[in-house]
């Protein structure tokens, strides 16, 4: 199935399109207010479950990492964040939550060493982590995040940059939980949780953009640094590191030629790809002097 007959089975524009952990399992998601399932073999895309819930457009899909089971994440224009779970080859509605009083922009899973936890982005401008308890319950932390509204938001990797290379500690790495967001202000900030107060506190402010933030990603890698890519409507896309958990944070903007929407790393996380009003993506990789260079551009 080519990507015009899949975007045929949708009655609208799609947003979002995540494959599963193990790329066998293609989620889509449309103004039409669906969510389409489709088995994925090689070059072929079956169509198995449309999942209907939401009442407005859904923004985004994410897959909860196998170990939870089957189960994607919703957001959408009409403020609900919807959990699905497949049983035995059927689709239903798992939980549903409202927390949020406009558009939930943007959800993500977090590692999955973290537990089955969630964070969601919102126009109300903020941001919400829900967390599957043992006794299977929701635990629910709703915060400010950013004036104007929450655009974006990224899980950092469970491992602090370099942990895991570092052979003069032969302690485990401390798992940190850590997440990236962008807001409508301009403006990217990270949050960690906060075990003594219980909730997620910013630990920094990111300033560079001139307009809306639109999408932020935590390369997910454990390279020796964090990397942190954040596109805006000011036509650039900012890429922002560090070498200590701590910071300070360096950052190199990359100069577009159109709005910028979305930013997504490899899985190895040096290959950076944005993609824009233009209907370009285009692949970015860092050279050995530290520089960011163009190495291809596709039309969408």
């Amino acid at each position: 199935m080519t990507h015009a007959q899949m975007s045929n089975l949708h009655e609208d524009m799609i947003h979002d399109a995540a494959l599963d952990y193990y790329g066998k399992r293609l989620a889509t998601c449309s103004s039409d207010k669906t969510i389409k399932i489709f088995e994925v073999d090689r070059d072929n895309h079956r169509l198995v479950e449309t999942l209907r819930g939401h009442d407005g457009p859904v923004w985004q899909v994410s897959w909860a990492h196998p170990k939870f089971g089957n189960i994607l994440a919703s957001a959408s224009y009409d403020g609900k964040v919807i959990i699905w779970q497949e049983r035995q080859g059927q689709w239903s509605k798992l939980t549903e939550h409202a927390n949020h009083h406009a558009s939930v922009n943007a959800v993500q899973w977090g590692p999955h060493e973290l537990g089955a936890i969630l964070a969601c982005a919102s126009s109300d401008g903020k941001v919400s982590v829900l967390e599957f308890k043992d006794d299977g319950s929701w635990d629910t932390k709703v915060f400010s995040a950013h004036a104007i509204g929450c655009n974006s938001v990224s899980w950092a990797p469970s491992t602090t940059p370099g942990s895991l290379v570092q052979t003069t500690q032969p302690s485990a790495p401390a798992i940190q939980r850590k997440f990236v967001t962008g807001g409508s202000d301009n403006l990217v900030k990270i949050w960690s949780y906060n075990v003594e107060m219980g909730t997620y506190t910013e630990d920094v402010t990111l300033e560079g953009h001139q307009d809306w933030v639109r999408d932020v990603a935590w390369a997910p890698s454990i390279l020796p640094k964090s990397y942190i890519a954040s596109a805006s409507q000011d036509k650039s896309v900012i890429i922002w590191t560090t070498e200590s958990p701590e910071g300070p944070w360096q950052k190199k903007v990359l100069q577009m030629d159109s709005v910028m929407w979305r930013v997504s790393w490899s899985l190895s996380g040096n290959v950076l790809a944005a993609s824009g009003g233009d209907n370009k993506v285009t692949l970015w990789k860092e050279t050995l002097k530290g520089e960011w260079e163009k190495v291809s551009s596709v039309e969408e």
